[in-house]
């Protein structure tokens, strides 16, 4: 809207001084165009300090150090091309602060021909510090609002939306000028919507709080229809006599997955515990049967009879691999790690995995980066690729491709907040991806469970993801499942790297097979299954050892002491009793520190070995041949 211009009027002096004295409570200043002050009423002298005898014939912008909203001169030609000018300035008070004013110039010519300055001013100081306070404070509440993790909706009595966050606008996938002025329903998908109207309706009549100064947990709905699990804060304030109410939205997605994450880990933690501890005990009875058919073997002809005998030997051999992936699922085989580039590891083993996957399947190993050494043991990462190819194979009968990609990668500390189950670290990842019929959710949930699967009957065990899961987690590492229904399945191994590669360490060769060792030493054999021992003990007698035998490691002490001629002890080492095969080991080797030891159990526990709790001693798994406990207590017994 344009300006109106004012005819500037004329005046006298006399005019001016009796203005001044009729008004003289009020701040007027009356100076020359150019600034000299004529007239400084009583108002001025207790606004500004000044009085007006020290006021008048000064220059008022030198005296009261005028700060404009725009430059001087722009200012005093407005004022002579308009007749007048209002805005706010600054200026100076005696003491030397600063004075917020209001200010209204009306020009006048004057008799001589001159021109004059009517200036009116008010003291809006307190004023302007209220308005500097509650911009400081919707600045700081602004700031915290589009900082703040929590969503914040606001709304009033109507439901009407009346303010909208930016992690508001990030949650629900809408700007605020899509919502405010909308009802709020419509950030909520059915049955809510409908009913919204109806809760605060119902709160205003009758008072009765459900949602308001309570957390809950609601159902919200995003711009693209997609709904999610929030927890709902409402807060309830007066303005302007009317009630808005303020909702704080968090997002439950991350969290729910994460508790979820957290109840399978531990459901798979619980399952692992009793699958190795059935297989632990069904290596014991296997090792009874495996040994028993063994000396019957050894004592029958040739002929049909023996035969049977040999396809009762085939079949434990195959339960053993049955328990070993149960074991490899708990956590609980034996593992040999080794420094291993998987780069290689991967590429080398392709070949085999190409005959093994058929023609109608493209096979591809891609490696990004370098440095993918590892603390491994190859074979049983071999076995776990090998199983994982063969899903994939299952998974594409027409034909299809799997692609593994070996990189290197960083897990952070956010992304394990994700995993409870993950440490974050330098890992090697080997990613393997195939174009099948995929996963649904639930089929994703139970992959890894022993004994689940979704082939036909007679067509697999359901362990094979088990032991993949087993060894990955018995190797310090993770894995992560990712499918979806129609579109394929990728399966990342995490183990963790090596900090840097050095030198890889040479193996020799198996020596060829030898006849079966044997030797005159004592032998005690600590078993607490009795069959387990009386298989064990027959054994050793056969290859020529003279042996002891005890069912609990107090009674192997009490017999250690008694014949000081036993050179190795030949043990279990879960044992139940109060001591375990380990402890007993630990307090025989302190009697007798030229003993020889040699652990055995179901569970084939490598910590031991590895953490060197027994040093020197070895360990055998159950069940084993006559051969691996010949060979094993020999290279004992021949140590220097």
């Amino acid at each position: 809207m344009p300006h109106r211009l004012i005819s500037p009027r004329t005046a006298s002096s006399q005019e001016l001084d009796a203005l001044v004295h009729v008004l003289d409570g009020a701040d007027i200043i009356v100076h020359r165009f150019e600034g000299a002050i004529t007239h400084w009423s009583i108002g001025c002298e207790n606004m500004y300090g000044w009085t007006r005898e020290e006021a008048v014939g000064e220059t008022v912008f030198d005296l009261l150090a005028t700060r404009y909203p725009a430059p001087r001169e722009k200012i005093l030609t407005q004022l002579r091309s308009r007749g007048f000018w209002q805005g706010d300035v600054v200026h100076r008070h005696k003491n030397g602060h600063d004075v917020d004013v209001a200010s209204r110039c009306v020009l006048v010519n004057l008799s001589d021909g001159d021109m004059a300055v009517i200036q009116t001013n008010s003291d809006i100081s307190a004023l302007k510090k209220a308005e500097r306070a509650v911009k400081s404070r919707e600045a700081h509440l602004t700031s915290i609002l589009e900082t703040v993790p929590d969503a914040m909706v606001v709304i009033d009595q109507k439901g009407i939306v009346i303010s909208f966050s930016k992690a508001a606008e990030k949650l629900f996938g809408m700007d605020a000028d899509q919502i405010c002025g909308k009802n709020v329903s419509n950030l909520m998908p059915n049955p809510y919507r409908d009913a919204h109207d109806g809760y605060i309706d119902h709160y205003l009549d009758t008072g009765e709080k459900r949602i308001i100064g309570y957390g809950r947990v609601v159902t919200g709905q995003r711009a693209d229809g997609s709904q999610f699990p929030m927890e709902l804060h409402v807060g309830e304030a007066t303005a302007n006599g009317e009630r808005i109410f303020t909702g704080f939205v968090r997002d439950l997605t991350s969290r729910l997955k994460i508790e979820e994450d957290l109840r399978q880990a531990q459901k798979m933690e619980a399952v692992g515990q009793l699958t190795g501890g059935l297989a632990h005990d069904f290596n014991n009875l296997l090792t009874v049967i495996s040994g028993n058919l063994e000396m019957v073997d050894d004592k029958l002809p040739q002929g049909s009879l023996r035969d049977m005998i040999r396809e009762a030997q085939d079949a434990a051999a195959d339960g053993a691999k049955l328990t070993g992936q149960l074991l490899a699922f708990g956590r609980r085989q034996p593992l040999s790690p080794k420094q291993v580039d998987l780069g290689g590891l991967v590429t080398s083993f392709s070949d085999l995995l190409r005959r093994t996957l058929g023609e109608n399947i493209k096979l591809s190993t891609v490696l990004t980066g370098a440095h993918f050494e590892a603390l491994v043991d190859s074979s049983q990462l071999q076995n776990a690729i090998l199983n994982i190819a063969l899903n994939a194979r299952d998974a594409m009968p027409k034909g299809g491709s799997l692609t593994t990609e070996v990189s290197r990668v960083r897990l952070d500390a956010d992304y394990a907040k994700m995993y409870p189950e993950v440490r974050s670290g330098h890992f090697v990842l080997i990613s393997m991806t195939d174009t099948g019929s995929g996963m649904t959710d639930e089929v994703k949930k139970r992959a890894i469970e022993p004994f689940f699967t979704t082939k036909d009957v007679g067509s697999g065990t359901g362990l094979g993801l088990s032991m993949v899961y087993g060894f990955v987690k018995q190797s310090g590492g993770h894995l992560q499942i990712y499918s979806e229904l129609g579109h394929g399945t990728t399966i990342r191994i995490y183990l963790p790297a090596l900090a840097e590669p050095r030198p890889a360490q040479m193996v020799s060769p198996e020596t060829a097979e030898v006849p079966l060792p044997s030797g005159t030493e004592v032998v005690l054999v600590v078993e607490d299954d009795p069959r387990v021992r009386k298989v064990a003990v027959a054994r050793l007698g056969q290859m020529g050892y003279r042996v002891l035998e005890a069912d609990s490691g107090r009674k192997a002490l009490e017999l250690l002491a008694k014949h000081p001629a036993v050179a190795l002890l030949f043990s279990d080492i879960v044992m139940p009793g109060g001591m375990t095969g380990d402890e007993m080991a630990t307090e025989a080797i302190r009697q007798r520190p030229d003993l020889r030891v040699l652990f055995t159990s179901g569970y084939s526990e490598p910590a031991l070995a590895s953490k060197d709790v027994i040093p020197g001693a070895e360990w055998l798994r159950k069940p084993y041949t006559a051969r691996e406990l010949a060979r094993k207590i020999r290279d004992l017994l021949d140590r220097p």
